[in-house]
């Protein structure tokens, strides 16, 4: 079920759907003219899971655009439209997938479903120099993750370190709004503005670079 089309500006279209489980479903709801396409590739797809991903996301982006679209990847995983009319980001967690569509400015998004398991790999991704909140120690702990997993997406480079390269400044999570993070891989360590939402059971950040 599609429960977000919105645009943020005239460039900028943000996208969220409830995860459907029914292939027979997600199917019919894309183009006729692409569902032999479909059938032919996700018959070599092994994961019902990563089908179901796979299919979730093409209805999305369809029910974004309203036009035939082709979602295809770099080698390094990074997703592209076949016809460059729009920069993408795609964030897949459980029960739900997110786009980020731009005409002209690299994107990024990220969703993850709360849980704390993040505060076991956490000393991974957060350096010593980075506020986390004690008293929403969890939220802070995965919106500083999903925010470096919106900011790798943008950077689009190998071998970023989210604890090094990656640093997120000081801010005290809301229900939703915006907060500064940097990056230190490139000689310029650009600034970007991340947009957070915490819903009922998971976290929402994008970023657009300017």
């Amino acid at each position: 079920m599609l429960l977000r089309k919105e645009y943020i500006d005239d460039d900028v279209l943000l996208g969220i759907r409830e995860m459907s489980n029914s292939r027979n479903s997600l199917i019919n709801m894309l183009p006729e003219g692409q569902r032999d396409a479909i059938l032919e590739q996700i018959s070599e797809m092994k994961s019902e899971t990563r089908i179901i991903e796979w299919l979730n996301t093409r209805v999305l982006l369809y029910e974004l655009l309203g036009k035939e679209k082709i979602i295809s990847n770099h080698p390094s995983g990074r997703p592209f439209l076949i016809d460059k009319s729009y920069k993408i980001s795609i964030s897949h967690t459980r029960g739900y997938v997110a786009i980020l569509l731009s005409r002209s400015r690299p994107v990024g998004i990220d969703i993850e479903t709360i849980s704390e398991r993040v505060s076991k790999v956490s000393e991974k991704f957060i350096s010593n120099k980075e506020y986390i909140d004690p008293s929403n120690k969890v939220v802070h702990q995965l919106l500083h993750w999903s925010a470096k997993e919106t900011l790798f997406k943008i950077l689009k480079m190998g071998e970023v370190d989210f604890k090094e390269h990656l640093h997120i400044l000081p801010f005290n999570p809301q229900k939703e709004g915006v907060f500064e993070a940097r990056e230190y891989k490139t000689n310029m360590q650009k600034s970007y503005i991340i947009h957070y939402e915490v819903l009922d059971d998971a976290v929402l950040t994008w970023a657009v670079d300017k």
